[in-house]
């Protein structure tokens, strides 16, 4: 997907919209307004406000199989680069936390018609990437055997979106005061947490 200045722009202005309104409550003609770009160029782009979100989704996932294939053929032993994995998937999600919102909403609506073909070929394809990281870890001895691949990106995100999600009981609780604490706090003790975990899930033997 070919974007240039003014593509980007609409999709981050929607993207901040259909975060703070929902997809039914966002319409093209307030992103247009938004971004300050005329309504027909913004149709003309994009077509549709489906094809839009679908856009949208593509654009926040599409570097990461590139970016983690980058982790893995990188110097470093396999806990090194687990490390750079989880820290890579967490400011990725961080940063992108409003479009995972979206999603989360959007995915589970049957009457939804967005395409999600080619988001979920993306999702697979960094899949296959840290399942073969895995696997040839295991062949070295270095991972366990009994490693539940499949949960291990689920155990990365659903931490730090409980957190997410329950971030006014976690700022009450960790006594984080504003935003930049509160982005140092997921950037240093839960990326640690997180590390933690996976780690010990990777090498525990039963």
């Amino acid at each position: 997907m070919k974007l240039n200045e003014k593509k980007i722009k609409i999709l981050l202005t929607a993207e901040k919209l259909f975060a703070e309104n929902g997809f039914d409550g966002t319409t093209i003609r307030k992103i247009s307004r938004e971004a300050k770009i005329n309504i027909a160029m913004v149709s003309y782009y994009f077509g549709s406000k489906e094809k839009l979100l679908e856009a949208l989704l593509i654009y926040r996932i599409s570097d990461l199989g590139t970016e983690f294939d980058s982790i893995v053929t990188s110097k470093g032993d396999y806990f090194e680069k687990i490390d750079a994995f989880i820290e890579m998937v967490v400011k990725h999600i961080h940063k992108n936390r409003r479009t995972h919102k979206i999603v989360s909403f959007e995915y589970s609506n049957p009457f939804r018609k967005i395409d999600f073909k080619i988001y979920e070929n993306y999702k697979k394809e960094n899949f296959t990437i840290l399942a073969q990281f895995i696997k040839n870890g295991q062949d070295e001895g270095v991972f366990s055997k009994d490693v539940n691949i499949q949960m291990i990106i689920p155990t990365i995100l659903g931490t730090y979106f409980h957190l997410y999600y329950n971030k006014q009981f976690y700022k009450d609780l960790l006594g984080l005061a504003n935003q930049t604490e509160t982005d140092n706090y997921v950037h240093n003790q839960l990326t640690l947490h997180i590390k933690q975990t996976i780690k010990a899930l990777l090498t525990y033997e039963k």
